[in-house]
């Protein structure tokens, strides 16, 4: 559908305050202003309406952004000091996504920037002489499985990281961050996620972890970040991401979860909200649409139904390329707002979510050893099935549902760290013809 690719006026799917506004209903209205400024050269009803075709995602200008990233921060960076990886992760997984290849430079200083972040007590701390933290070590595994070669799946010390996950382990089934740290769903997923990739998942580090996400699904639908919080899009995707690599998804109730995360798609922006009566933002592209994938793979466990995913994947990327590019690279949360590396990621991993269609193969899952319950990862695979805003060289490469890095890095560092000689594993359908 698109918003703008159909018969709608647009300023027929603005926001209704009922002429009685509020703080709230203002700035959504200022927002939905600033998105009609980027949208009416294409809208409909436009006499001299552009082409959709002619959007095109600004490529080499995000990997120029992206470079000079690796290159070195200003000031303002002090700030994320201890989200070091996160920083690396972000511009990993948005140059993976762009499909730009690494360097023998850029992997060497992987190996020697990681390798002083790993802590001798197991996990990665957020820069050197930091406490481990499970977001940062979530965020470094996934960076090495990004650069994915054998120097970086080796820097990992899989005895130590897993005392470390143990360690953040609570009796309800949740995780503390950290030494001392606060309990919420991101460590559920964190930890969960970088134990189904390095093959730690075992039976003492899931139990009651199903128990302590299905609390914390709230009357809504949605999850929030521990029982009895409001829903949030971004606990929500941790938790469905997490109840996927348990095998748990069918302990939730679907009927309003699925509810509750396609009412977090705005009708106007085509973008996705992180909560209710909260603005669109870019980053939510990703922990709005994410969860799709996952719903709709256990949709299909549960009544048969095979449909397409349950929002709008063409006013999405309207969204995302039209309000959230950045004139000199990088992506951005709504129009006027400044770029910055975790937006950039997360505006990218939606964009890709909504072009590419990933599937689940439950008949060959079948056949997994109980004990190798975290390659459950590698049975989703990308159909040729693709809806592409604007130029078809918009494409970027297909990202995994659950660990958010493309599926190549995804495939490469579970078969690294998994015997999966002899299983029978689902096969991409042939690409498009780019």
């Amino acid at each position: 559908m698109g918003v703008l690719d159909g018969v709608i006026p647009l300023q027929s799917l603005r926001f209704q305050d009922d002429g009685l506004p509020t703080d709230t209903s203002i700035d959504q209205k200022r927002t939905e202003e600033s998105v009609l400024e980027k949208y009416v050269p294409y809208a409909p009803n436009n006499p001299n309406k552009l082409s959709i075709d002619s959007i095109e995602l600004k490529r080499k200008k995000h990997i120029a952004y992206l470079k000079r990233g690796l290159e070195g921060l200003g000031k303002w960076a002090s700030v994320l000091d201890a989200s070091k990886p996160w920083l690396v992760y972000w511009i990993f997984h948005s140059l993976d996504l762009l499909e730009y290849k690494f360097d023998d430079e850029i992997i060497k200083r992987t190996v020697s920037t990681f390798t002083n972040w790993q802590l001798p007590t197991g996990g990665f701390g957020g820069g050197n002489d930091q406490l481990a933290h499970l977001a940062t070590t979530y965020a470094a595994i996934n960076a090495l499985a990004i650069a994915g070669t054998k120097e970086t799946y080796d820097i990992l010390n899989r005895e130590t990281l897993y005392g470390f996950l143990m360690s953040m382990k609570q009796p309800d089934g949740s995780f503390t961050m950290h030494q001392g740290g606060e309990i919420d769903i991101r460590g559920s997923y964190c930890a969960l996620s970088v134990a189904a990739l390095t093959n730690l998942l075992t039976p003492e580090l899931t139990e009651n972890c199903i128990e302590f996400i299905c609390k914390s699904q709230t009357y809504e639908g949605g999850i929030g970040p521990y029982p009895g919080k409001e829903a949030h899009n971004g606990y929500t995707f941790c938790g469905l991401a997490a109840m996927e690599i348990l095998g748990g998804m069918s302990r939730l109730n679907l009927e309003k979860l699925t509810y509750w995360c396609t009412e977090r798609q705005m009708s106007l922006e085509g973008g996705f909200q992180g909560r209710t009566n909260k603005l669109v933002d870019g980053c939510y592209s990703f922990w709005g649409a994410g969860d799709f994938p996952i719903i709709k793979a256990e949709l299909y466990r549960s009544f048969g139904s095979d449909q397409d995913y349950l929002f709008d994947r063409e006013a999405l990327q309207e969204y995302i390329l039209l309000c959230c590019q950045a004139e000199y690279g990088g992506l951005i949360d709504k129009p006027g707002k400044p770029t910055d590396f975790y937006h950039t990621c997360y505006c990218l991993s939606g964009l890709s979510v909504a072009q590419h269609t990933i599937e689940f193969d439950d008949e060959k899952a079948k056949g997994l050893d109980k004990n190798q319950l975290g390659a459950r990862s590698l049975m989703w695979y990308c159909k040729n099935e693709f809806v592409i805003v604007g130029e078809i060289e918009n494409s970027l490469a297909p990202s995994h549902p659950v660990h958010n890095i493309t599926l190549r890095a995804a495939r490469n560092v579970i078969h690294y760290f998994y015997n999966t000689q002899g299983l029978s594993l689902p096969v991409d359908e042939d690409a498009i013809d780019l």
